[in-house]
């Protein structure tokens, strides 16, 4: 391989917990990946309060139960232009010193139709520039190699707002799930010959359930191969089968990655840690 695996961020997505059982489920997760030292982890994050309050809960106790350094979410949706400096500075009170600034999904899902945040921002460069103000905070950003729904998967579209947050002091991006390395790899190459030097970590997702997948794939506009679907026929009800073929999947992508000098690789884990620790001693990410 041509990366050097040292340089290579290794990074983990959790979603706030919507009941107890399901908390108990997530600490019990990151008891298992803490030992295996992730760069950093990151919450996700619900509009108007919908998983908003738990995100900032869940971010805050990893930062102080974990010595594992935290990434907060923060979307437009659902907050004034003042809520959002208020959580920014509950934030910085809770010693979390990076954001990934997002504009969310409208309220009817990411295919919606974005409706106007009144008193609040309605595009992520907003939020880029109040995170930098209010707290001097490391900001990341979202990419899409499959491209974003909001701008009708336009890839030019999408390199033109990245670029405008890079301006504004975004630090690196992390991206979409995906399944083909050379989407990464071309939204990369289109974003130097515009002079960025942003960082693109590549996000990869385990495949752990098939109906997750088809679910999380219409929502975001993300594609799956059909040479990646026809690995699972006649797996269907076959959950430790279909862990496996998924291991093999992110595994084989992210070698890809990794000889294309991806500077991280960040695993959504959907709150599991089985698949996500195979992946990443597969690829040799962990730091043991």
């Amino acid at each position: 391989m041509s990366q050097d695996l040292r340089t290579t961020t290794f990074s983990l997505e959790f979603f706030p917990p919507k009941d107890v059982a399901g908390e108990e489920r997530l600490w019990q997760a990151l008891g298992q990946l803490q030992s295996i030292k992730p760069d950093f982890v990151s919450v996700t994050y619900g509009a108007g309060g919908s998983t908003r309050d738990r995100t900032i809960r869940v971010t805050t106790e990893i930062t102080a139960r974990t010595s594992i350094p935290t990434v907060a979410h923060l979307t437009c949706v659902g907050s004034t232009r003042s809520e959002l400096i208020e959580i920014l500075k509950q934030y910085k009170n809770a010693g979390i010193k990076s954001i990934l600034a997002l504009r969310g999904d409208p309220q009817s899902g990411p295919r919606g139709v974005w409706q106007d945040n009144v008193g609040g921002f309605n595009h992520a460069d907003q939020l880029v520039e109040l995170a930098i103000q209010t707290g001097n905070f490391k900001v990341g950003v979202g990419a899409f190699p499959d491209g974003h729904p909001a701008s009708n998967f336009n890839l030019e579209k999408d390199i033109d707002v990245l670029i405008r947050k890079e301006q504004l002091g975004a630090s690196f991006a992390t991206t979409q799930f995906f399944f083909e390395a050379n989407k990464w790899e071309k939204l990369v190459d289109r974003l130097a010959k515009r002079g960025s030097s942003l960082p693109i970590i590549a996000g990869i997702l385990p495949i752990t359930n098939l109906k997750q997948l088809n679910r999380m794939s219409e929502l975001s506009g993300t594609q799956v191969p059909t040479d990646i679907l026809s690995r699972f026929e006649g797996k269907e009800d076959k959950p430790d089968e279909v862990k496996k073929i998924g291991i093999d999947i992110a595994t084989e992508l992210g070698e890809k990655l990794l000889q294309l000098n991806a500077p991280g690789i960040h695993f959504y884990t959907m709150n599991s840690a089985e698949s996500t620790v195979s992946i990443a001693k597969n690829l040799g990410l962990i730091k043991l």
